[in-house]
């Protein structure tokens, strides 16, 4: 981030302090156990999982980050002298000891989210809010390295809240069925524990996801054991359509994928071979679960339509990463002068001014915002087309989102199914082989 001085979620040699936001596989691409480049900067709950990580990780290198405090780090400028810095992590509310990091010092003040949910509806997040206002006070930030997963109009998942809800209401409909779940090696703690709270059940995991419930302090709730549970939450990996239509020739089963993307399994052609991938989809409408939604242990209002690929496969937008709408109210709460994303290299990728660079608290310079034309024989090119990014109208961003909700149902196929294929196979910034194209 600055250079030969601080390095986030990058672990190549040449700066004096490292940090770490979260320990999803793609934040953690380069570190080790043999790694040694310098001290390593994380929350006290990452420092705590990160040894069952990388079990030789040389624990003296880990510099714990009380979340909310300021550190004071002192380091040697290129120029030979000494340079002060600040930083304060705050909750990223992404998974288990994600945070967000506000630096401070000579180079301005720089804000890094990693991967984040904003829901303005989430208490947890209200008190990041406060921390994250209380830290800038009256401070300009100069630029936000933004988690721009979803920075594209086209992307209005609701709060996870009701998304888990749309789950347990899936669940409680197929009372006769085994229930298979898609998670990540790290996340989504919170929806197996409100599964588990709401149906008064435990919930299957493999070996190595209940030790690390157990660090997590979940003891109670989870278990290996098949015979004491309906419920499996599988690796994502494993998690496919021919394992599901394996499965119910033995007992009826159906899947749920929880996903900001809408899940769909399809055979890709890539160098001859055939492999599978996520892409975008506009699969079938289910009907109506249940009139209802659950609030602790009571159902009320209405969910309303699930996505629901085939008789095996529901498809529910639970996502630990914020939607565009959220990422708005983020820009617009801390107004920096620029914005920069940490996802930068996938085939859909939007330089983020181009949507929110109006909300930036300066006028910005005419961005280039990055489409895709296709030629005969499906060959794919990027060509940037200059756009005043500041100037961009509610008008306009309305018109999008209509206009990205129409190419979903007209062409995403090719697009999505590129798109998903990049990240599966480490072009993109977010995805890797353990983790899933949303955390």
């Amino acid at each position: 981030m600055v250079s030969r001085l601080i390095s986030v979620d990058r672990w190549a040699a040449g700066s004096q302090a490292y940090f770490l936001t979260h320990l999803h596989s793609d934040h953690t691409n380069g570190l080790s156990s043999s790694w040694a480049n310098g001290p390593l900067f994380c929350s006290r709950l990452t420092a705590k999982l990160l040894p069952f990580k990388f079990p030789e990780f040389n624990l003296s290198l880990i510099r714990i980050l009380q979340i909310g405090t300021w550190h004071s780090l002192s380091l040697l400028s290129p120029s030979g002298s000494n340079t002060h810095l600040q930083v304060m992590a705050i909750d990223a509310l992404h998974c288990p000891g994600s945070v967000m990091l506000v630096f401070r010092g000579d180079f301005g003040c720089l804000l890094y989210t990693g991967d984040f949910r904003w829901e303005a509806t989430c208490e947890k997040a209200m008190r990041s809010r406060d921390m994250l206002l209380g830290a800038l006070k009256d401070q300009m930030v100069d630029i936000i390295h933004l988690d721009n997963t979803y920075c594209n109009p086209s992307y209005d998942f609701p709060p996870r809240q009701v998304a888990a809800n749309q789950i347990v209401n899936i669940i409680l409909s197929h009372p006769e069925h085994e229930i298979i779940i898609g998670i990540d090696t790290l996340g989504k703690e919170d929806l197996l524990h409100h599964i588990a709270r709401v149906l008064k059940i435990k919930i299957w995991v493999w070996p190595e996801r209940l030790r690390t419930m157990h660090l997590l302090g979940l003891h109670d709730i989870f278990t290996t054991k098949t015979s004491l549970t309906r419920v499996r939450a599988v690796p994502r990996y494993s998690f496919s359509i021919e394992t599901l239509e394996a499965l119910n020739k033995v007992h009826p089963t159906i899947g749920i994928m929880a996903s900001g993307l809408p899940w769909l399994k399809t055979g890709l052609l890539t160098r001859g071979t055939r492999s599978g991938s996520f892409r975008i989809s506009r699969s079938k409408r289910a009907p109506v679960i249940a009139n209802c939604e659950v609030q602790g242990d009571r159902q009320v209002g209405n969910t309303g339509p699930l996505e629901r690929f085939n008789e095996y496969i529901y498809s529910v937008l639970y996502s630990d990463h914020s939607n565009f709408a959220e990422l708005t109210e983020f820009v617009k709460l801390v107004r920096p002068n620029s914005l920069k994303g940490i996802v930068s290299s996938s085939s859909c990728y939007i330089e983020p001014m181009y949507y929110l660079g109006r909300h930036c608290g300066i006028k910005q310079p005419a961005k280039q915002l990055h489409t895709k034309h296709t030629s005969k024989g499906s060959i794919e090119r990027v060509v940037a087309v200059n756009t005043k990014a500041s100037s961009l109208s509610d008008e306009f961003v309305e018109s999008e989102t209509k206009r990205q909700k129409t190419l979903k149902v007209k062409s995403s196929g090719f697009r999505s199914t590129k798109f998903s294929a990049l990240r599966r196979m480490g072009h993109g910034a977010k995805i890797s082989e353990n983790d899933g194209p949303d955390q």
